[in-house]
């Protein structure tokens, strides 16, 4: 073969092999574009649009940050629908993901006649041990039952003073279920009274702290109310109940409405009680206050099953006639009922009468008149076993020819009256009249139900009481607050001094500290520090140890005045939290003082700047050196002008 033959053979075989060369590589570029593309327009479609795509070959790929584990498997999956799964090589990575969220800390707190047990989770940071013993204190080791259980995370806000207030609170809470989150506290709690629940909702209200929400739901046993009373008037002024009671809540929402309907105004109170006569109580009363309407005027009295209606002296037979004869035939069967009609009365006749009136100050006086010399002791007697011996003047008169149930009539009006804060009973032969004001809510209640027992069925009888909340034992008792406020406008009228150089109240102060105790006698449970400063005059020792003293002098001064202090603290703070700059004898004196500071259930033990303070007081130990240092001159400095006074 010749040369140019076999060279010519050799290029050919090499131009295909450039071209296969050059096809394959165009074929491979063609292939990654393409897988390249569709799997980017496959993350787009599916909102992937973090993820990067890069081809190489036949393997495609994918990196970025996944938001989350889950993200990423679905680019994972994107991408497959494109290319071969085994063509996808995965290099995402997924962003750390933020901490783990702390638990709900709570407590709940059960506890009963056979002790207390707790369980939850608290904050390892709170102290579990002072927590077990707090409850210890109250129902004793044996009683505990322990099942808490403590998480290392941060204390939310709010939980530490939720946890205060509800270890305050338990101590009032023999029966009761006590839950506690961070800001919240809800109480679940059983009463013996009506009386007791009043009593426990005011001191959880005064104990309660900013920032803790309290929610309670106080249950008391229903009163027994006998004989079942309502008494319900309408006159010239207006509709209105003397006593309400009802057997349900139903029952009340019931009578409450025809009352509306009959021109009562407000939300009058009813009491739901047991010893109702007849399940159809609320029937038979809401029947009879629409006849008492349609009559325009008289009152309707229920005692238990008896009813007795009385109309107005000027109601025409015809009408009276009709309300009865249609009330008699719509009344439940065990319902009787009693209808009055008076007589027009006849304004020249005389009147007898017998008035009791009871003071503000807690003063009676009988007049009027009595059946014999018998009644006139006994009414005196009954008196001042009522509202007190040296509270009674008597000067009624004797009178012949009186009703022969005056007697009654008279010892159940002061009966009635003792109800009272302070008002009056006007006694006649056809009234009872009872007008005064009260700071009992119930005390309508009480007395129409105690004149029903005593006069007997269809005896007329007027109460007119008046609900005051500032007469109310509890509900006018004043809030811990207004008690230090109080203490704090007498200490800016008074001072609380001391003799120089000692821990002896002056004669001075006396006066004040008469009217800090008066103050205190109407704030119960009220926890208070009483603190003792001094200047900065003296060695700090020394300081401390007569601050302390005068801190102590202070709380026997209100020992010695009856007041109870077992909730209160002295102690002395010396030179410490001056408000004052002691450079100055002005504010020298400023510092020496007497603060009595408030302790809330979230309150440590520093002193506070917030709270209230006596004026200077007056000697102090301490001379013209300069702060820190010790005295020179005690006498001299006891002995100024301003410590003198």
């Amino acid at each position: 073969m010749r040369l140019s033959s076999l060279i010519a053979i050799i290029l050919t075989f090499v131009a295909a092999a450039v071209i296969s060369l050059i096809a394959a590589s165009f074929s491979v570029t063609l292939i990654e574009e393409n897988s390249e593309i569709g799997v980017r327009d496959a993350l787009d479609e599916n909102a992937l649009t973090w993820a990067e795509v890069e081809a190489d070959g036949l393997q495609v790929t994918l990196t970025g940050i996944a938001p989350t584990e889950a993200v990423r498997f679905q680019a994972l999956s994107a991408a497959g629908t494109v290319v071969d799964a085994a063509r996808v090589i995965d290099q995402m990575e997924v962003e750390a993901q933020s901490a783990i969220a702390p638990p709900r800390f709570s407590i709940e707190i059960l506890r009963n006649d056979s002790g207390l047990s707790v369980i939850g989770l608290i904050p390892a940071s709170t102290d579990r041990a002072a927590v077990i013993e707090r409850f210890t204190s109250l129902v004793g080791a044996a009683g505990v039952a322990d099942l808490l259980e403590t998480a290392d995370y941060p204390v939310p806000d709010g939980w530490n003073e939720a946890l205060s207030f509800a270890l305050s609170a338990m101590r009032d809470l023999p029966r009761a279920k006590v839950s506690v989150a961070a800001g919240r506290v809800a109480i679940t709690a059983i009463t013996d009274s009506a009386d007791a629940k009043q009593r426990l909702e005011a001191r959880l209200k005064r104990l309660s702290t900013p920032g803790v929400q309290l929610i309670t739901e106080i249950s008391a046993p229903r009163p027994v109310i006998t004989p079942f009373t309502l008494r319900f008037q309408i006159d010239e002024d207006g509709a209105r109940f003397d006593a309400c009671s009802a057997d349900t809540d139903e029952a009340r929402t019931k009578i409450l409405a025809a009352a509306a309907k009959a021109g009562v105004t407000g939300i009058p109170r009813c009491t739901v009680g047991l010893g109702v006569p007849s399940p159809k109580w609320a029937t038979a009363v809401e029947l009879s206050i629409n006849a008492l309407a349609k009559l325009g005027g008289g009152s309707i009295t229920f005692a238990d099953a008896d009813i007795t209606l009385l109309a107005k002296p000027d109601t025409p037979q015809r009408d009276f006639d009709t309300a009865v004869g249609e009330l008699e035939t719509a009344l439940p069967d065990v319902f009787a009922l009693t209808p009055i009609l008076p007589e027009t009365p006849n304004p020249s006749a005389g009147i007898d009468e017998f008035i009791a009136t009871l003071s503000p100050e807690g003063q009676v006086q009988l007049r009027g008149r009595v059946s014999g010399e018998a009644l006139r002791d006994l009414s005196e007697s009954y008196a001042k076993a009522r509202f007190g011996t040296d509270k009674v003047y008597s000067a009624s008169r004797v009178v012949d020819d009186l009703p022969a149930d005056w007697s009654t009539r008279v010892l159940a009006g002061i009966e009635a009256l003792s109800k009272l804060s302070n008002g009056y009973v006007n006694v006649t032969a056809e009234n009872v009249e009872v007008h005064g004001n009260t700071g009992n809510a119930d005390a309508s209640n009480e007395i129409a139900t105690l004149l029903v027992g005593r006069l007997g069925d269809g005896q007329e009888f007027d109460v007119d009481v008046t609900y005051q909340e500032k007469l109310d034992p509890v509900a006018g008792l004043p809030t811990p607050d207004e008690c230090v406020a109080e203490i704090g406008e007498l200490l800016k009228i008074g001072q609380i001094n001391f003799e120089p150089g000692s821990a002896t109240i002056d004669a001075s102060a006396l006066g004040t500290m008469d009217d800090i105790a008066a103050v205190l006698k109407r704030c119960n449970d009220l926890r208070l520090e009483i603190q003792g400063y001094t200047d900065s005059q003296g060695r700090a020792e020394m300081n401390i140890a007569l601050s302390q003293s005068r801190a102590e002098s202070v709380l026997n001064e209100l020992r010695a005045r009856r007041v109870r202090t077992g909730t209160f603290t002295a102690k002395g703070y010396g030179e410490e939290n001056p408000i004052a700059s002691n450079k100055t004898e002005e504010g020298r004196v400023a510092n020496r003082r007497i603060e009595f500071r408030l302790i809330r259930p979230d309150t440590v033990d520093a002193p506070s700047q917030t709270t209230l303070e006596s004026i200077a007081e007056t000697g102090d130990t301490g001379s013209d050196g300069s702060e820190g240092e010790p005295s020179t001159d005690n006498e001299t400095t006891e002995s100024t002008p301003d410590e003198q006074n």
